[in-house]
């Protein structure tokens, strides 16, 4: 495969839609898994960012956005296909409720129509556990079970970069596995994004609307970027969640024939872009624009 194709694969598979890919990578795994509850899931989560859903607004958070929420449900997927085929399956009912927590983990950042904030990035500090709630509604809506509910709620948590997952009880040795493979695909499908760099600035602005204080400005978070990905990401992904991601060169192995982790190789490539940028723009915004002129899709 050329670059162009090895992008597309890691975006969405073989086709254009990620929904295909999703379907397709877990039929390997499980050829009798009820598609069609997973189906609508996954269409009517669309509805809902698009605000096409009676209770919510339109999604109207730059980084935080519908194809990240998919990115984050297929990559997974990609890590419990990578374990299948080293040999560590897990259960069917462990997929279902990773997947109903990938789709969920950001809908904090939506508004429903009740509410009066102008952006659903005001709810940045504790999206995490508007997440679950509204994760909740839903699946109560749909009569899963109680325990099921809490489950799920348990694998939110570990995409919140602040909560230490040896903090949490996990009620099995899967249910930590889901967790972690959650909280692993989180970081990876945001940060292998081909438009990771243009989406830094959009991710600063809902810092700002969140009153998260950490960066002066954009370039200032672009700076530390560098930084947090080898002081902070490498060591969650590496140690805290047991390294999950060296299953990613197994599924893109036997699913596409390439022997290659293209979501580490995909961050390299942004983190050393990232880094060249900034050493040439300093502090200067309207500099640094002039290296982000690609237009993320939404």
């Amino acid at each position: 495969m050329n670059n162009l194709s090895l992008t597309k694969m890691l975006d969405s598979g073989y086709t254009d839609d990620p929904l295909d890919e999703i379907l397709g990578v877990l039929m390997l795994m499980e050829p009798d898994f009820e598609r069609a509850p997973l189906i609508d899931l996954h269409k009517e989560i669309g509805l809902i960012f698009g605000g096409e859903h009676p209770e919510y607004k339109q999604s109207n958070t730059k980084y935080h956005t519908l194809d990240h929420t998919y990115g984050v449900v297929l990559a997974t997927l990609r890590l419990f296909h990578g374990l299948y085929c080293d040999g560590c399956p897990v259960s069917r009912e462990t997929i279902r409720k990773a997947l109903y927590s990938a789709y969920f983990h950001d809908c904090g950042l939506l508004l429903k129509n009740s509410e009066n904030a102008a952006t659903g990035a005001t709810f940045t500090v504790g999206h995490e556990k508007r997440s679950m709630f509204f994760m909740a509604d839903y699946l109560t809506a749909k009569n899963f079970s109680m325990p099921f509910i809490t489950d799920c709620s348990l694998i939110i948590q570990c995409t919140n970069l602040s909560v230490d997952p040896a903090s949490l009880s996990f009620p099995s040795a899967e249910m930590k596995l889901a967790s972690f493979a959650v909280g692993s695909a989180d970081i990876l499908a945001q940060m292998a994004d081909r438009y990771y760099p243009e989406r830094l600035p959009s991710l600063f602005q809902e810092y700002q609307e969140g009153g998260v204080v950490n960066y002066d400005s954009a370039v200032e978070l672009m700076q530390q970027t560098s930084f947090f990905y080898h002081d902070v990401v490498v060591d969650r992904l590496s140690l805290v969640f047991g390294n999950l991601t060296r299953y990613m060169q197994i599924h893109f192995r036997e699913r596409c024939s390439v022997d290659r982790n293209l979501y580490l190789e995909s961050i390299k490539k942004n983190i050393k872009y990232i880094q060249s940028i900034v050493r040439t723009c300093s502090d200067d915004m309207e500099s640094l624009q002039q290296y982000l002129r690609r237009l993320p899709p939404n």
